[in-house]
């Protein structure tokens, strides 16, 4: 390989010999810099150096006849330096190469991991194809930056989207950046969502029925021509479930002996235990299904479980003047019963399978009341004394 001081003239006119593919010229001037000539006439700045494995690496800076020779230097001088301090210029181009576009990601890695595990992944799937995909999909993972997400969490607020559902497409992409970095996926060393915040949640509603609206409603119930309306509503008052919970049950995951309702897919994942009260028995007991069916409320035209009541139980509620009772408020009243009763946060959180006491501290203020009220006894006696 010559070595000659590169000029702007030599570089112009030098050519390949006629016998050979391409020549290479090193400039003596600044260590690194190499002139690759072909025979095609085409020219091409490179930088050359040997990593620490001592392997020769080629770095291409660019066309000679479009960059300028001053440029090529300043530029074989900032790569060698990263050389000098222990660095690989070329393994940070190839790594960069590898990061993969969002499309790539979601598809081939974010998805298969979350259906192995996650109930809800088909909301995931849905919310990146319509609202994430059109935005990044086509954009590598290590190319977008915060504000670019900021933009994009903002962005749904301003087409309509309520601040929560918002914050869903946030989350998942935090997640997708989580994930990429705990399975080390190079390229990628931060997670441009992490400084992006999620819009505060003040529409968290809470409905809680009193002992005369159960009444009320347990007599609109009860003439409702779905006769597995009364029994299933029973069931989410007296254990507090949630309403696929109940739907989907089955007589196999009844222990009598212990008094126990096993629920083996719950929100979270995770199976859980749940007492049975004896007015629970009670019911359960009573159910025409039992020793017929492997569901406790089976569709008696399909024989699996509902699919949906909201129909019966609509008419039912709206007749009692509860339209604005959710069936998820069955069970909050099954929280506000237990905690106007005197019973724990802490117990209230083991029976209604949350993860964490925060979830549950939503009902902290019921707790409040009853202690106002308690306190009010010790003053009537002390009055009356």
């Amino acid at each position: 390989m010559p070595v000659t001081s590169l000029t702007r003239v030599f570089v112009r006119k030098c050519k390949c010999p006629q016998d050979k593919q391409k020549i290479i010229y090193s400039d003596s001037r600044v260590k690194g810099l190499v002139l690759e000539a072909r025979n095609s006439g085409g020219k091409t700045y490179y930088v050359r150096y040997r990593d620490h494995y001592g392997d020769q690496r080629n770095i291409k800076i660019g066309d000679a006849g479009v960059i300028d020779l001053d440029a090529a230097r300043q530029r074989t001088i900032e790569v060698m330096s990263k050389v000098a301090l222990g660095e690989d210029p070329h393994a940070e181009r190839k790594a960069m190469r590898q990061v993969p576009m969002f499309d790539t990601f979601f598809a081939e890695r974010y998805l298969p991991f979350v259906k192995g595990y996650k109930r809800s992944w088909k909301s995931d799937e849905s919310l990146y194809r319509n609202h994430i995909a059109p935005v990044f999909g086509r954009q590598r993972m290590d190319a977008v930056t915060t504000a670019d997400i900021s933009k994009f969490h903002h962005g749904l607020c301003a087409l309509g989207y309520a601040p929560g559902s918002a914050n869903r497409g946030l989350i998942v992409l935090r997640y997708m950046y989580n994930l990429a970095a705990k399975w080390q996926v190079a390229g990628l060393e931060k997670n441009p969502s992490a400084g992006v915040e999620l819009f505060r949640l003040n529409n968290e509603k809470q409905r809680f029925l009193t002992m005369d609206e159960v009444n009320q409603l347990f007599v609109e119930i009860r003439r409702s021509p779905n006769r597995a309306l009364e029994p299933i509503v029973s069931l989410l008052l007296l254990t507090g479930a949630r309403k696929r919970e109940v739907l989907d049950a089955q007589w196999a995951d009844f222990d009598f002996n212990n008094r126990i309702w096993i629920i083996p897919i719950t929100k979270s994942g995770k199976a859980r235990k749940m007492p049975l009260s004896d007015e629970a028995i009670e019911l359960l007991c009573g159910l025409k299904s039992k020793g017929k069916s492997v569901y406790l409320f089976p569709n008696p035209e399909t024989a699996k479980p509902f699919r949906t009541i909201f129909y019966a139980w609509d008419t039912a509620r709206k007749r009692a003047g509860l339209a604005d009772v959710r069936m998820h408020d069955l069970r909050h009243s099954f929280a506000s019963f237990l905690v106007n009763s005197g019973r724990s946060l802490y117990e209230v959180q083991r029976l209604l399978g949350h993860a964490h006491i925060k979830t549950t501290e939503r009902y902290a203020h019921l707790s409040d009341e009853t202690l106002s009220s308690a306190v009010n006894v010790v003053g009537s006696i002390l009055k009356s004394a």
